[in-house]
């Protein structure tokens, strides 16, 4: 083993005197103090007034997938072709509004407007509203959802004579959850394209 060069110096660290002491106690009664004076601000994220933290998670909006939509397409498949998700009855949890029409090769096919929910319990979404029927032989030009309401621009036909390739008429609808179920405000006065 070797010895140091300098062996007083190597003693001198290794014993402590009281001036070390002394100096870390002040540094430690200054971190203490010091902690004491600087504190973080108050919390200040406030849960909604009626709920707790269990039921503000994030809830998705039902799919479209897999949903049996009432239209009836024969030998081609249902064709969401547009879709829109929003708290339509306040409830908290999302709705999907969808717009279905067959996947025709040719002409237009009219389009069906659909709500789906899906509650907690639920293992599928299911259709709970029929806003336009595809009997109607509408199709949906603009489509949005805006302040818990359905806006739909709809084309029509004055006529069954109109072919289904040119719609005459056109319409702006409205539908919003009140009493129970979904209401269509007054059509504006429909007016030819």
């Amino acid at each position: 083993m070797q010895q140091p060069a300098v062996p007083e110096l190597a003693q001198s660290h290794a014993q402590t005197r009281p001036i070390h002491w002394l100096a870390t106690a002040t540094a430690l009664a200054g971190v203490v103090a010091l902690s004491s004076v600087v504190q973080p601000d108050a919390a200040t994220a406030a849960q909604p007034e009626g709920r707790s933290s269990e039921t503000t998670q994030t809830v998705e909006a039902p799919s479209t997938e897999g949903v049996a939509f009432p239209i009836d397409c024969g030998p081609v498949a249902a064709l969401v072709a547009k879709k829109a998700a929003g708290d339509l009855d306040g409830d908290g949890r999302p709705e999907t509004v969808a717009v279905v029409h067959c996947d025709a090769a040719m002409s237009t096919p009219p389009d069906g407007v659909y709500v789906l929910t899906q509650g907690a319990g639920d293992v599928r979404p299911r259709v709970v509203a029929t806003l336009v029927a595809p009997k109607d032989r509408n199709t949906v030009k603009e489509f949005a959802i805006r302040d818990g309401a359905v806006l739909a621009t709809l084309l029509g036909y004055s006529s069954s004579d109109v072919p289904t390739c040119c719609p005459d008429v056109t319409d702006h609808a409205k539908w919003q959850w009140k009493d129970g179920t979904f209401v269509r405000s007054e059509p504006a006065a429909a007016r030819s394209v």
